[in-house]
């Protein structure tokens, strides 16, 4: 049943001290107190305010999964420039386009695929010799890029295999260098 506007004028008229609720009256706060944030990050346990490193579970997540992301896009790229250079004179717009789909999908999936596992077996060996060392430095990367070019090859052979965990090695500790030169010199 709708209010008429009698009701209303009426209503208002028999109580004068009745008022809308406000819930922000009482709330004398300045902006700034508001958006004082820390700037450290809130742990609930002290045991993880002592760690200086991410937790295997958390290395795993990383780096598979940069690595799996890194390579889709370089995947799609290159499948991107493979399909412009398939081109047909006869070919229709769709048919271009569905052909860049399509190859860039596929290298996308492969190279996410293949990177990917080798950034899983990476993490799986900084996490084993982490656990066994019990530290983490440029050494702990090195060995773990050896393990995980030694593992990657293993089925190639012995020399294959030295190959790919003297490469994988060098490629880590160049990685750890850089980033440490970067935090060093770049103020990030």
């Amino acid at each position: 049943m709708a209010h008429s506007s009698s009701d209303h004028e009426r209503n208002r008229s028999q109580s004068p001290q009745a008022h809308l609720y406000n819930p922000y009256q009482d709330l004398n706060l300045q902006i700034q107190t508001l958006y004082q944030l820390p700037t450290s990050p809130e742990f609930l346990f002290t045991e993880e305010s002592l760690r200086q490193r991410r937790s295997w579970g958390e290395n795993l997540t990383f780096y598979t999964g940069s690595a799996y992301l890194g390579a889709s896009i370089g995947g799609a790229s290159v499948g991107f420039f493979s399909a412009l250079k398939s081109f047909e004179p006869t070919d229709t717009l769709k048919l271009k386009v569905n052909r860049i789909l399509n190859y860039s999908g596929h290298s996308g999936r492969v190279w996410g695929n293949r990177i990917g596992i080798v950034g899983l077996i990476y993490a799986v060996m900084e996490s084993g010799v982490v656990a066994v060392t019990d530290r983490d430095d440029v050494w702990t990367s090195v060995a773990a890029g050896l393990g995980t070019g030694a593992v990657c090859r293993a089925a190639r052979g012995v020399r294959s295999a030295a190959v790919a965990g003297a490469l994988g090695g060098l490629a880590a500790g160049t990685v750890v260098a850089g980033k440490q030169l970067l935090k060093r010199y770049a103020m990030i």
